[in-house]
């Protein structure tokens, strides 16, 4: 009887035991649910991101004087004022979950002084009077010749302002912003587009201004002050490339080649070859101007890189870039340019004035590497059609000739054919294969073909070579060498071919499908925290490490376009594979500048760059350089480890840029954080 009785006390008790167990294992989960749920709630616009909050409220500020504070704070207060979202600005924890203690936490702020006022449109690597000490043959003066060690600056590029008026003398322009402070009547003046503080003044309520032009007004026009350079407007004012109408410029579609404007010239290059079939997606535009022939390009679904030397047409590529058009700095001249090889469906030339005979044919040899197979080359411009135009052209007839003849010539030795000579269009194209190419070349051997050992993609400072670069093999007369693409828009997403011949090491066609799958997961949520990402807020995008362009791809009907760069220390170059998706892009080193003008950029995303190149280069440099290319008010958006985040707040911090370290897409406990940041409206001292 005894054994019985402890026999249930035994049974009770574990009955009690496992009851409390459950309870208290009950308890947990519902917390941790509960706990989830509330730090997991995502915001609904930027707005709420960033509760922007002046300098003057942190603690490594305090030996800042009062009055810079005020205007720390106002600056803050225009920068969320002028947000497109409409919601009110929510205060948010957004304090890593992890609750590392790290050291950064506690160092001190370095601040950024900003750069002489002479250094507003500074291109580094582009800068003249560094260029005067280099050999002017075959234009390397006005090639990338970046500053040394001795010549890199740590400050910050100021926008462009002018000198401090009194109340009694504002006249508010249809650019410049007035922010009403919490004060009855008082308000910061912004002027321009730079929105700089001129002083504090007792005005009335703000009026409206004007925001910079969306796409596709900006095709058209662009606010005076963003670009304050009149030379173009006199200099090609018979060509229409630009012109001046009170606080604005218009961009009427001209050119030096394009005498009815763009839009028709190139409807005459559609009845030449097929323009709207999406067989043709990507060009390369050589000496460009302001980018008109790439601007009406993109309503044929045509994407081009365009691009001029920084020379006498001053600001012509920055004219492009803030018209929403893809433009770089660049010049063809000894060394290849930044792009693989069969890159680009066509390439153009209007008057480029790039001596096409000169040197053997090497620059065309260069456009034939870039070009892919089947692709095409349009001139116009002397000296095609010089029978008609020799005298406008104040040059002899057997001057044109001989530059024609030379030209032809040159185009034959590259195996190309002869499409069509028309008017004022000269058109070739590049064989599909070289299998009757190599026949040719036992007879005509100069250019020779080059040897595999030439690497046709490696295009970072290498040197121009007088031999044609060789055509993947081809097993047919009729087989696209290297692999036929889709057309337009399957081109996007069909698995490119240079992954599919397995030419890039350890990706394959799933893991392109993989990586399409997760662009497709981040960018739903990037437009819960970015809601401006799919309403033409940013335009013109920089992807700085882009892998396979699914960033580009992921936002393709969005009225934007991306700058795809792939590092020339990536660990896979797949900048060949980017092309094939029927995207553009460059190659870059990020310890040099990349080459445009200051404020160019709407949006940059940096996806792993900085661990890449902690070890290689100053990070400091690099996030100088993403402040030089970022337009007033501009958003970044870093990916990285929270280590690295934290050091690159720490930097940002001292950059006037606001910012806040979130969560991964999948949930706080990704290692991988983000980091979103935005530059403040700030300027350097009026003269």
């Amino acid at each position: 009887m005894a054994k019985e009785n402890n026999s249930h006390h035994h049974a009770e008790a574990k009955r009690k035991r496992l009851i409390w167990i459950l309870c208290v294992s009950g308890f947990c989960i519902l917390s941790y649910i509960l706990g989830a749920w509330q730090t997991n709630t995502l915001p609904s616009s930027s707005s709420e991101v960033f509760s922007r909050k002046a300098c003057a409220e942190t603690k490594t500020q305090s030996k800042l004087s009062t009055s810079s504070e005020d205007e720390d704070e106002s600056l803050s207060s225009s920068s969320s004022l002028s947000s497109s979202s409409s919601s009110e600005p929510v205060e948010l924890d957004f304090e890593s979950h992890h609750k590392l203690e790290l050291k950064q936490k506690n160092q001190t702020i370095k601040y950024f002084e900003p750069c002489d006022m002479s250094l507003s449109e500074y291109t580094p690597c582009e800068d003249r009077e560094r260029g005067r000490r280099f050999d002017r043959n075959m234009m390397k003066y006005r090639e990338r010749h970046c500053p040394s060690k001795d010549e890199l600056l740590y400050c910050l590029i100021p926008c462009l302002i002018v000198k401090r008026v009194k109340p009694r003398d504002l006249t508010l322009e249809p650019t410049d912003r007035a922010v009403a402070l919490s004060n009855s009547g008082q308000a910061f003046l912004f002027r321009g587009p730079c929105g700089m503080v001129e002083s504090i003044l007792y005005i009335p309520p703000p009026p409206n201004y004007k925001i910079p032009f969306k796409w596709p007004q900006s095709r058209d026009y662009a606010w005076y002050d963003n670009i304050p350079h009149k030379e173009l407007s006199i200099e090609k004012a018979i060509q229409n490339w630009i012109q001046v109408e009170g606080e604005r410029f218009r961009f009427p579609g001209g050119g030096t080649g394009f005498p009815r404007g763009a839009d028709a010239y190139i409807d005459d290059i559609s009845r030449l070859i097929p323009l709207t079939d999406g067989a043709i997606r990507t060009a390369i535009d050589t000496g460009c101007g302001v980018a008109s022939f790439g601007a009406y390009l993109l309503k044929r679904d045509i994407v081009a890189m365009s691009f001029a030397p920084r020379d006498t047409h001053e600001a012509q590529v920055q004219f492009a870039l803030e018209r929403g058009v893809p433009a770089v700095i660049g010049i063809m001249g000894s060394i290849r340019l930044p792009y693989p090889a069969r890159a680009f469906d066509l390439a153009h030339c209007s008057r480029c004035l790039i001596p096409w005979f000169q040197n053997d044919g090497l620059y065309l040899t260069e456009v034939d590497r870039v070009l892919r197979p089947g692709g095409y080359w349009i001139l116009s411009g002397p000296p095609i059609n010089w029978k008609k135009h020799w005298k406008g052209w104040e040059r002899t007839q057997e001057d044109l000739k001989q530059e024609q003849d030379s030209i032809e010539n040159a185009a034959r030795s590259l195996c190309w054919k002869k499409v069509t000579e028309k008017g004022d269009f000269s058109i070739w194209q590049k064989p599909i294969n070289h299998i009757a190419c190599k026949k040719l070349k036992r007879a005509h051997k100069s250019p020779p073909i080059c040897t595999k050992a030439v690497q046709p993609d490696f295009a970072w400072y290498k040197e121009l070579e007088s031999c044609v670069t060789p055509l993947p093999e081809a097993n047919s007369p009729d087989e696209f060498a290297g692999g036929a693409l889709e057309d337009w828009p399957d081109r996007a997403f069909a698995v490119p071919p240079r992954i599919i011949q397995g030419t890039i090491p350890e990706i394959n066609a799933e893991k392109f499908k993989e990586d399409n799958e997760v662009w497709k997961e981040r960018i739903a949520y990037y437009k819960q925290i970015l809601p401006e990402l799919s309403r033409g807020r940013f335009r013109n995008i920089m992807d700085m490490n882009a892998y396979l362009g699914g960033f580009a791809a992921a936002i393709v009907k969005y009225p934007s376009w991306v700058m795809n760069v792939v590092p020339v220390d990536a660990e896979k170059q797949t900048l060949g594979a980017i092309y094939e998706r029927g995207f553009i892009g460059t190659y870059q080193d990020w310890c040099e500048a990349f080459s445009t003008y200051p404020r160019t950029y709407d949006l940059i995303h940096a996806g792993g760059l900085f661990s890449m190149y902690e070890n290689r280069c100053d990070v400091t440099l690099i996030l100088l350089e993403m402040d030089r290319i970022l337009r007033p008010e501009g958003t970044v958006v870093f990916r990285d480890t929270v280590e690295m985040l934290t050091k690159i707040q720490s930097i940002t911090n001292g950059m006037k840029w606001t910012s806040r370290i979130m969560d991964h897409e999948k949930g706080p406990f990704i290692p991988e954080k983000i980091l979103l940041a935005v530059k403040s409206y700030w300027t350097g001292p009026s003269a």
